[in-house]
């Protein structure tokens, strides 16, 4: 997740110079891939290096703009411009989903791409003073990951630790089959296997700004007020989560309803603060530190597991 202010390198960090096309990816130039591109590579590399357990991935693509959900992928052609309007609802096991969202499944980290650049050519973008193009929305990626395990066998547990140890210490990417998120789902197969889902969001928040500096009127002042209110929103999440408070207001935005799972639980965020180096935008960078400073002070509790009926054996 990339924070900051608007005009301070946040798009660029998550999706690179090239963001309306694959041109890097396919040419192999690794220098200025953003962290989705460079994402999706090391997630179908871990997945050829255990190719048995029929890994698939699925990725759907969300803006939230004015506090609405836009399915960026749908084909509805009344609505091509923006996507179709979505709702993000609380499943009984705790989940966050929103329904008959479009998923689009990949078999390459080129062909993961490309549906990211589809879905970034239908952001919301307005000219501000800061930015020439300042994205107006929120953009979600989420990728699912199922994989096919066996029951009763202990290859889940290994391939987990394989997994783990060839991505690294600290890994972006963690499969966490037994936790209440990720998740195990039951199928029915001859060989009495099961789906293992883990997901994965990469989020380019849009910036927070003051509109005396970036001059905004009319429509872009009204999408500023949005903005900031639900990254206020979001450092409330984060203060309520670093208080270990009993409830925490992820439904007072639908930025941090759609992300309740990513936030909270027993998931792994990784939060890049982006700050402007220009003395005119003290203020801005001021409260970006004090934000980050905030979200550094929220530490995991032990994560609930399910009963042991439902956990991989």
């Amino acid at each position: 997740m990339a924070y900051g202010q608007t005009g301070s390198g946040k798009s660029y960090t998550m999706l690179g110079p090239h963001s309306e096309d694959d041109s890097a990816l396919r040419s192999g130039a690794r220098d200025d891939l953003g962290i989705i591109p460079r994402a999706a590579e090391e997630l179908f590399r871990l997945m050829s290096e255990n190719p048995s357990r029929s890994p698939k991935v699925e990725v759907s693509i969300v803006e939230i703009y004015n506090n609405n959900i836009f399915d960026l992928l749908a084909k509805d052609g009344s609505a091509v411009m923006s996507g179709a309007k979505c709702q993000a609802v609380t499943t009984q096991e705790g989940r966050s989903e929103v329904p008959k969202l479009t998923c689009r499944s990949v078999t390459s980290a080129v062909e993961f791409v490309g549906l990211i650049h589809r879905g970034v050519k239908l952001r919301v973008q307005h000219p501000t003073l800061v930015h020439q193009n300042s994205s107006r929305s929120h953009l979600v990626v989420t990728a699912t990951l199922t994989t096919a395990s066996s029951l009763g066998s202990t290859a889940p547990q290994s391939s987990q630790a394989s997994l783990q140890k060839k991505a690294g210490a600290g890994s972006w990417w963690t499969a966490r089959p037994q936790a209440s998120s990720p998740h195990t789902v039951p199928v029915d197969s001859a060989d009495q296997s099961e789906q293992v889902l883990a997901k994965l969001q990469l989020v380019d928040l849009a910036g927070s700004e003051c509109a005396a500096v970036s001059g905004v009127t009319g429509l872009a002042l009204k999408e500023a007020s949005f903005i900031n209110r639900s990254l206020a929103a979001l450092a409330d999440v984060l203060g309520a989560l670093s208080e270990h408070c009993d409830h925490i207001p992820y439904r007072n935005s639908k930025l941090t309803h759609l992300l309740q799972d990513s936030i909270g639980g027993d998931a792994k965020l990784l939060m890049i603060l982006c700050v402007s180096p220009g003395q005119k935008h003290m203020a801005e960078t001021l409260r970006g530190l004090n934000f980050g400073a905030r979200a550094r002070q929220v530490e995991r509790r032990a994560p609930r597991r399910r009963p042991r009926s439902s956990q991989m054996q």
